[in-house]
């Protein structure tokens, strides 16, 4: 646990009792704070029975005596209505922060890489801690993946925290700063809790705002928003800054050359990783996401050998692009985790002979702009409430099943796939073998509590109808 002990004594307000905010509780009580906690949700407060801590209510409280907030990120401190305790606090003078603003003050001695962007921080976090994991350097990873910060371990000097930061986080640390951030891409998301695009864009930004001097500032010029970034951080110097690329050259940075992973951050243009070696990271996001993972391990001085070799053994994480093994010479893929259009678009872009289970909660624009992907699809199984809206997008253009449940659409789904195998084999030099997808384009709150629920009753499925084949093959 990351010790506090700068504010013993002091008066520390937490909003929200999450994992976030219940670990900044432990903290705080173990360095000694005075902690006043709440959450609006009675059975979150109830949390504090075992700490032997009394709530006190942030919106009717004095707010002349706490010191600070430590406010969870998902609880709006601005856009679009500010919570009343933080508006209070705000009206107060009280500073209001995250938990990853404390941690970035009781350790900055501890290297941190930061790791943000609409898309594929959750990969390239873990892939990264992976990576600096397997050459030896003792490391944590947590932030918006997984597991808050406050209950790390303390690191020191020659250690790593590695951390996945979102918007919401970001716009809540006043003075972090980090040894190497990285920003993958920007396109439109959660511009409700910022107040537009251009809200959104400054929360990301805040990345590299206290980074100086050696400092990595590593950033895509993929994208209209992060290449104006990068010209903007270039022209305000101060950084060490590291493009990234994987639609064409990027000057003493790392891209990607036809289908290599190039190293050209001292000017000698190495190809350093056949990135169609990848199998289990599959697709351009992907290389995307290696080629910042990479950039960020070079900045923690990590041999090119081994974050090949880390990037080789990396086991992917669980509901994205997740293949869970083959039967009969299908392979199933778990994408539980894209819940709208654009993350699906990824997963349609890197698989031939697909076999498409889609549906859910349908966000808006449903399943729109997909279609440059329907020739990789063989068929789509439909599922959830989204059934007819997205039977009448795909009507005329993609042959389609109304599946109604998971159960029922896995298992039509390899049906036809056996059948389309028996009646068309693959010739033996096929580029892929038929794929299985689970990537829904939906949300997942009409039949599945989550998407990891979603994800996991996907891979009971698969289990089931493995053990019934004698053809199963492990990936």
């Amino acid at each position: 646990m990351i010790d506090l002990s700068h504010l013993h004594g002091k008066t520390v307000a937490v909003l929200g009792l999450g994992k976030s905010g219940l670990a900044s509780v432990k903290a705080l009580i173990k360095s000694g704070a005075v902690v006043w906690a709440w959450d609006d949700n009675e059975d979150s407060r109830h949390q504090l029975d075992a700490l032997e801590l009394t709530p006190v209510n942030l919106v009717e409280c004095d707010w002349n005596q706490p010191d600070m907030l430590v406010i969870s990120p998902g609880i709006p401190s601005t856009f679009p209505t500010p919570h009343p305790a933080a508006e209070k606090a705000r009206r107060a003078g009280k500073p209001i922060v995250c938990d990853v603003e404390l941690l970035c003050t009781t350790a900055a001695h501890v290297p941190m890489l930061a790791i943000t962007g609409t898309n594929g921080k959750s990969t390239t976090t873990a892939l990264t801690a992976h990576i600096i994991a397997q050459s030896g350097i003792k490391t944590q990873v947590g932030g918006n993946l997984g597991y808050p910060v406050l209950g790390f371990d303390a690191l020191e000097a020659d250690d790593c925290y590695v951390l996945e930061l979102s918007s919401y986080q970001l716009d809540l640390i006043a003075d972090a700063a980090f040894d190497a951030s990285a920003l993958l891409n920007i396109t439109p998301d959660h511009l409700d809790r910022h107040g537009g695009m251009p809200g959104y864009i400054g929360a990301k930004r805040n990345i590299f705002t206290h980074q100086k001097g050696p400092k990595w500032a590593i950033i895509s010029i993929d994208d209209e928003p992060c290449a104006q970034m990068a010209t903007e951080l270039a022209r305000e110097g101060g950084h060490r800054m590291v493009e990234i690329s994987v639609s064409g050259p990027a000057p003493h940075g790392v891209y990607v050359d036809d289908h290599w992973l190039v190293d050209d951050l001292d000017g000698h243009k190495n190809p350093v990783l056949d990135l169609t070696t990848v199998s289990h990271m599959p697709g351009r996001h992907n290389w995307q996401n290696i080629a910042f993972a990479y950039a960020l391990c070079r900045a923690r001085n990590v041999a090119t050998v081994d974050i090949v070799a880390g990037v080789m053994s990396f086991p992917g994480l669980a509901h994205r692009q997740e293949q869970l093994g083959a039967m009969n010479g299908i392979v199933f893929v778990n994408d539980s985790k894209a819940t709208n259009a654009e993350a699906t678009a990824k997963a349609l872009s890197a698989y031939d002979d697909i076999y498409w289970i889609l549906g859910g909660k349908p966000k808006e624009g449903g399943i729109n702009g997909l279609d440059p992907f329907y020739s990789h699809i063989k068929k789509a199984f439909l599922i959830g409430a989204a059934t007819d809206d997205f039977a009448a997008t795909l009507d005329g253009h993609l042959p389609y099943e109304k599946c109604d449940t998971l159960d029922i659409a896995t298992k039509r789904a390899f049906a036809c796939a056996q059948a389309d195998i028996a009646n068309q084999p693959a010739p033996e030099n096929a580029p892929s073998a038929p794929v299985i997808l689970l990537s829904p384009a939906c949300a997942s709150f009409d039949q599945f509590k989550s998407f990891e629920a979603r994800g996991e009753a996907f891979r009971t499925l698969f289990n089931a109808l493995s053990s019934q084949s004698p053809d199963q093959e492990a990936l």
